[in-house]
């Protein structure tokens, strides 16, 4: 009980009152799209100031929702000299909650799917509104020289990681073809043209 004013409240109505303090400032909280719109921009700034090596994103034409990203692969991994497109996908609510990140070039790897999605803890449930855009993409060039192969999204690449004389030569055959492939559908239209 509550004595306010000289009154006795009961122990609901004080709970009812903190609901409905917590709403409040809940919604005073929750991002809006210029706040998101700045701190991408603040973000953008960090990682081109950063000179983060093997890193780089850049929000795609006029869009600061759409950004899309170039990881190389780490020095003294299987994925040195390879080089990954990515598609990050900013919610409304960002940093609240996680960008969203998927490969467009295919990437051949434990936890990343035959659709580009990815298995990172911090994309997840791991996700906190302290990570950047810098970040993410720190740990994504991380996670291919280091994958977690206890929590696979392709087993096959898994199963192959702890043999990396065969997995590079797996890995190697399967860029070689889709970087081709990718090369030979941006051609496709030109010779129609």
């Amino acid at each position: 009980m509550k004595f306010t004013n000289g009154f006795f409240l009961s122990f609901e109505t004080t709970k009812n009152e903190l609901i409905n303090k917590m709403s409040q400032s809940s919604v005073e909280t929750k991002p809006n799209a210029s706040n998101v719109t700045r701190r991408l921009q603040k973000e953008l700034r960090t990682l081109m100031i950063s000179g983060s090596p093997g890193i780089s994103a850049f929000p795609e034409g006029d869009n600061m929702f759409k950004w899309v990203g170039t990881i190389e692969g780490g020095k003294g991994t299987v994925y040195e000299g390879l080089s990954y497109k990515l598609l990050l996908t900013f919610p409304p609510q960002y940093p609240i909650e996680a960008v969203k990140v998927k490969f467009e070039t295919p990437c051949y790897h434990p936890n990343v799917d035959t659709h580009g999605n990815i298995c990172l803890d911090i994309l997840k449930e791991k996700w906190s509104a302290l990570y950047d855009v810098r970040t993410v993409l720190l740990s994504i060039q991380s996670l291919l020289g280091e994958p977690n192969i206890d929590s696979p999204l392709n087993t096959n690449a898994a199963d192959l990681w702890n043999d990396q004389v065969l997995y590079k030569k797996v890995l190697l055959e399967k860029y070689n073809k889709d970087v081709r492939k990718a090369s030979q559908a941006m051609e496709e239209p030109h010779k129609h043209s």
